[in-house]
Parts: C-alpha cells; sequence; structure tokens
C-alpha cells in the first residue's frame, strides 16, 4: 500500500490494548494508522489499563486523555463509547479489528461494513465469519471476503505446525495438548460457571477443559478431520500458553528428532525455534505464533515424535490479527 494501513479498533481489551502497543512499537514492516478505537468501558479506564498492564508493564511513553481522544506522546486517537459501530463514520477504515468477543450475530459483525468500513478481522472463532483463515495453515484460500476470523491464539499456534510437518512427511495420527494459562472467561474465586471445572478458582488449580482449536482446526485443515484429538488445562499462569503434540508420521524418522524438526521448520516466519533450557515467563512478549523447543523434542520408535512448543496466547495472536489485517488490505476492492 502507498498510504499507511488504517486500522480502527474495536474493543480495548487484552488484545485490542496489545495490537495498539505493537503498533506504537512499530513492530511491524508496514506503516499502520490507528484512527479510532471503540469501547463500551469510560476513556479513563481504558487510557489506565493502557498505561499500566499486569503482564507487559507500563507503556513507555505519555498516556492522557482530552475530548473523547486517547493521546499518547502528544498524537491523538478519537475514542468512541458506542454499542453499534453503525453510529460511526467508517469510510476511510481499511479494516475494523473487531475485538469485542461479541461476536456470535452476523448483525453485530456486520456492523463495521455497514459504517463504511472495508474489511471486519474478527480476533477469535466467529461462526458467522465469511471464512476462517490462519497464516501459515490456510491463508492461500483467502479470496475477497470482507468478513474474516482470525481464529483462536491456540489454532495460530498449532495449525501452521500440523502443515509443514504434513505436508513435508505425513501425519498418520495426532493427540494434542495445550496448556494455556487463565484467561477473563475463568473467575478469580469459585463461582458457578457454564461447566463445573470452569467454575473454580483460575489462579490456583489446573483445570482441564475444552478448546475451540479442535473444531477449528479440522475447519481449516479438513485433512486432518479424523486424525487429531486435541485436549486443554488451563493453568495458573496469567501469560504464555504451551502446545504438547504427540504425532505419529507417515514416514519414519532417520535422523535425530531436533535435527528432524530444524529442517522441517527451518524455513517458518511463524514458528520459532529455541535451544535453550527456558521456561514460560521467557517467551512473554515474543511474536511467533509456536516457538518449537528443541530440548524437549522426543521420539518413540521410527515414527512417533513428541513436539512441545511456547506461545504468548495475546502477543503473538496480535502480531497474527496485524499480519492478517495487512494481507486483508491489500486486495484488490
Amino acid at each position: 500500500m502507498s498510504r499507511p494501513l488504517r486500522v480502527f479498533i474495536n474493543g480495548f481489551g487484552r488484545i485490542g490494548r496489545t495490537i495498539l502497543r505493537q503498533v506504537l512499537r512499530g513492530d511491524h514492516p508496514v506503516e499502520i494508522q490507528v484512527v479510532g478505537i471503540n469501547d463500551i468501558a469510560p476513556l479513563e479506564t481504558c487510557a489506565y489499563l493502557l498505561r499500566y498492564d499486569s503482564v507487559y508493564g507500563p507503556l513507555p511513553g505519555q498516556v492522557r486523555t482530552q475530548d473523547s481522544q486517547l493521546i499518547i506522546d502528544g498524537s491523538a486517537i478519537p475514542f468512541h463509547c458506542v454499542p453499534d459501530l453503525r453510529a460511526l463514520d467508517l469510510g476511510d477504515v481499511d479494516v475494523v479489528l473487531e475485538c469485542t468477543g461479541q461476536v456470535g450475530k452476523r448483525d453485530f459483525v456486520q456492523a463495521g461494513l455497514d459504517a463504511g468500513a472495508r474489511n471486519v478481522l474478527v480476533s477469535g472463532p466467529s461462526p458467522v465469519a465469511d471464512r476462517t483463515i490462519v497464516l501459515g495453515a490456510n491463508d492461500h484460500e483467502l479470496g475477497d471476503e470482507r468478513i474474516v476470523s482470525n481464529a483462536s491464539c491456540t489454532t495460530n499456534a498449532i495449525a501452521p505446525l500440523l502443515r509443514i510437518i504434513d505436508l513435508g512427511f505425513g501425519i498418520a495420527q495426532a493427540h494434542i495438548t495445550t496448556i494455556h494459562c487463565y484467561t477473563g472467561s475463568q473467575p478469580t474465586v469459585d463461582q458457578p460457571g457454564a461447566s463445573l471445572e470452569r467454575s473454580r478458582a483460575a489462579a490456583v488449580s489446573m483445570v482441564p477443559t475444552t478448546t475451540s482449536a479442535a473444531n477449528q482446526i479440522t475447519r481449516i485443515l479438513p485433512q486432518f478431520r479424523d486424525r487429531l484429538s486435541i485436549a486443554a488445562v488451563r493453568v495458573p499462569c496469567i501469560s504464555v500458553s504451551a502446545v504438547d503434540a504427540t504425532l505419529q508420521l507417515a514416514e519414519d524418522i532417520t535422523q535425530p528428532a531436533a535435527q528432524f524438526l530444524q529442517e522441517a521448520l527451518s524455513g517458518s516466519s511463524l514458528i520459532g525455534l529455541t535451544q535453550d533450557p527456558c521456561v514460560s515467563t521467557d517467551f512473554r512478549g515474543r511474536p511467533e505464533s509456536l516457538i518449537v523447543a528443541l530440548p524437549e523434542t522426543q521420539s518413540a520408535g521410527a515414527r512417533q515424535l513428541r513436539v512441545f512448543g511456547w506461545y504468548d496466547n495475546e502477543w503473538g495472536f496480535s502480531a497474527r490479527m496485524i499480519d492478517m489485517a495487512q494481507r486483508m488490505a491489500v486486495r484488490p476492492r
């Protein structure tokens, strides 16, 4: 694009604020302009939560508010507090980054287009999106759809890994356990919830649960239907999650497992590798969809491979939101 990528953030929660932090840091090669933010929470509260973050620390620079504007180091971003985007004029917006999490109804997601924006990118699974796309997995299928789901952080971590290994060596069967930090969908103290396990206090127990990634991955990579099972455990960590995958390959592994993975994943810009013995906090703020821990790689027999990887479920996913927004914006109108 010859001009900046113009985005509008609808929903200024964990992902919305993390996206803005990345834009402010200039982490991406394309020039990005956040032309507006919308959230039903008060502007002062949103400004405070941007400035002080329990995961990523204080935002460098000055953050203040004035006349319905969020002002960061002297640059003003219009801030709106409307329940329906149709009340706004978004005619100059390339992509609405739909980060509210309220994406079960087509009418709600469509509002950004109705307000004049050219595209809407949903920051999570959405049954009403025109297409679900994951970079490194099925992004070659992106057509002219105007409402696209970016799937989930876990789907972004798993799907590119499966596709690369399956294309190179074939995967006969796979079982994956996601070890996910707790999120705002869990209570801080025991209280009734949608499931009994998810009714328990998030920060004191490991909680077995389900993940949307199972259905998302088989939609994105339909060849894995009947070949893939996924389980999930929520753990009392505030950030960074992990994937523990056991793969039954269609071909024999003829070299050490770590070397096998290095060669298989060396060409990926979305999957990183580490040789170091690390823990979860070491990967806070990493932009990759997944970072494979080579010291944790194991093989059993000629065809069973264990792959373990880390992912910052907020920072990495927000990076993919920006990457996908760029892909959507450069398409012909």
